[in-house]
């Protein structure tokens, strides 16, 4: 075996791991990466000889690449996910769970000599930015081209993140080998408490890009706990109003429900004046500041992000982001060159290569792209990027939204009435499963914080962190739920979503800064009929009527539904959460 590296780049923890993990996947060379734009370009090239990437047409679609991966690995595999604690209560009930010297001894024997024949590549990255407190560093060894070309866009890698690191032991090891592809020896394993990750028999992003999920939420979530700060699956965006003030905003979304939309949200025409910043349209580390506020930063470098449904109509930003390079994944390709997915501007090609491969024509009966594939790219080239999206004291909280998918039952957006009552809400989050896991789609789901995937521990622990925030936070955001998809008798969207959701962020705003009008309902605060700013906009007092309507006896029937979920979590179901649970009951039995 051979090594490939630069001395003066690592520490002796690094180099001790990373030897360890060569001895045991036994690969031909170890390549140390630096992040240079030759290792890209040599990379990249070394991709597209082996069939790892394909290249587009770089006339119309420069420096982007085309990748597909097996057929039997195109989306987060939950089911073989693990949290592996030294008790499995700590794991709780909603985590898959593996003693951790089974966990290690068992995916040992699959590592074993999974890497002959292959080269391996050592990969540091940062997240978060250089300098910062909140930033976090990871080294992550892969027998894949396709994942050190997706983290050197996703996250700071090479040589950035190891003079971050300096001299210290304290980084994320993360072991990730494609190994043979099986779902039989496939496993996502979390190692809280050795701050370590073990990835096996999967190239897909998020069971295979460590930086993201497998850290900057699993493994932050638990470190966040210890060390007092939360990481959040969250977009983060600053609205500008038209005197120049921009009010930052958090917003939990489970996947596929419109959080890089709302992140790069394009102002409608009749609200002039205003502007978005996108800061971060996946997670969220918050810390509390010495004012008292939470500050939050987007760890990650680049998005990656779900392309089917990407118009210039729901997300001119990324529309145009994408346009140069990308590597997109599981997407269609038409005989130009270019791509092609179900929801893109243009109308079905008469003829493509669809995800697979394999030719495909509109009468094909079954779509092009496949329903989770996606697009990587670099944060920087959003033009709607944030001039503080790089800050490293990252920027301030005002208000906190918990959106998903409901027909029915959730209004438009209403407030919660504290920090307490927020958490509630986050944690009876429920929507609309979608493709982003495997599964049925279409199926209610609770999602707490749109974190049920991704917790690195017991989820009540969780949110008695949360709660424990309001005693850190002097000045916690105000908290809202939100719901994008409401729909009519007819099955047709109310509301018509996209740029006009800055008509809500607006009343959000004004909510944060003790202003714009409001009602109180049994579960929350809703907007005054008057209230959201409708100028421009096409919608009947009717409409509007429905958005907010309360059905107290559907609202009645949640509730129980509530209720066998917190059954789980038996007697470590924080008091709080109890307490919320029998408030919002007699609220709604009262007249």
């Amino acid at each position: 075996m051979s090594t490939t590296t630069a001395a003066e780049m690592t520490n002796g923890a690094v180099d001790s791991w990373v030897n360890e993990v060569a001895k045991l996947c036994r690969p031909d060379d170890v390549v140390w990466c630096d992040g240079s734009e030759d290792e890209r370009e040599r990379l990249t090239q070394a991709a597209v000889r082996s069939g790892e990437l394909i290249p587009l047409n770089q006339g119309k679609l420069p420096g982007c690449y085309l990748h597909r991966s097996d057929p039997n690995d195109v989306a987060r595999t939950e089911h073989l996910t693990f949290v592996c604690t030294p008790q499995k209560d700590d794991a709780g009930p909603t985590n898959n769970w593996i003693a951790p010297a089974e966990a290690y001894n068992k995916l040992s024997k699959i590592y074993g000599g999974a890497m002959e024949g292959r080269t391996m590549y050592a990969v540091p990255f940062l997240m978060g930015s250089p300098g910062s407190r909140f930033s976090k560093v990871g080294i992550q060894v892969t027998d894949s081209i396709y994942v050190v070309l997706n983290m050197r866009l996703m996250t700071r890698m090479g040589k950035v993140a190891l003079e971050h690191l300096g001299g210290s032991d304290d980084f994320t090891r993360g072991l990730h080998a494609k190994a043979d592809l099986s779902v039989e020896r496939r496993y996502i394993c979390h190692f809280p408490q050795d701050n370590t990750i073990w990835s096996v028999g999967s190239g897909y992003g998020g069971n295979a890009l460590l930086g993201k999920k497998c850290l900057a939420l699993r493994i932050a979530s638990y470190l966040g706990r210890q060390e007092g700060w939360l990481a959040e699956h969250m977009l983060i965006v600053g609205v500008e109003s038209p005197d120049g003030e921009v009010t930052y905003i958090c917003g939990a979304f489970p996947s596929a429900c419109g959080k890089t939309n709302l992140a790069m949200l394009v102002p409608p025409k009749s609200m002039k004046g205003w502007k978005v910043h996108t800061v971060g349209e996946d997670i969220a580390w918050l810390r509390v500041g010495a004012d008292g506020r939470l500050w939050a930063i987007n760890p990650e470098a680049g998005f990656f992000g779900v392309v089917p449904g990407t118009s210039s109509k729901t997300n001119a930003n990324a529309t145009k982001m994408i346009q140069k390079n990308t590597i997109y994944t599981n997407v269609a390709m038409k005989p130009d060159g270019t791509v092609w997915w179900e929801g893109h501007d243009d109308p079905p090609p008469k003829q493509a290569t669809d995800w697979r491969g394999r030719p495909w024509t509109p009468d094909k009966g079954e779509p092009a792209a496949h329903p989770n594939s996606r697009f990587t790219v670099a944060a920087e080239q959003c033009q709607a990027i944030s001039p503080k999206w790089q800050d490293p004291e990252g920027v301030p909280i005002s208000a906190i939204l918990f959106g998903g998918r409901r027909q029915s039952l959730v209004p438009l957006v209403y407030e919660c009435f504290d920090w307490q009552h927020g958490t509630f809400l986050g944690a009876t989050l429920a929507s609309e499963t979608t493709a982003a896991a495997t599964g049925k789609v279409g199926v209610v789901r609770r999602d707490p914080m749109a974190m049920l995937p991704f917790c690195g521990y017991n989820m009540a622990d969780y949110w008695g962190h949360w709660l424990s925030m309001a005693k850190r936070a002097s000045k916690p955001p105000k908290i809202f739920r939100v719901n994008w998809f409401r729909r009519d008798g007819k099955g047709r969207f109310i509301w018509p979503g996209f740029g006009e959701n800055l008509r809500v962020l607006q009343w959000i705003i004004e909510r944060s800064k003790g202003a714009g009008k409001a009602e109180e309902t049994p579960i929350g605060y809703l907007p005054t009929p008057s209230a959201l700013n409708r100028n421009g906009l096409e919608m009947s007092d009717g409409a509007l009527k429905e958005l907010f309507a309360v059905d107290r006896e559907s609202w009645r029937a949640n509730l129980k539904s509530q209720a066998e979920f917190f059954e789980k979590f038996g007697d470590r179901l924080p008091a709080g959460i109890r307490e919320e649970q029998e408030a919002l009951a007699k609220r709604l039995k009262a007249k």
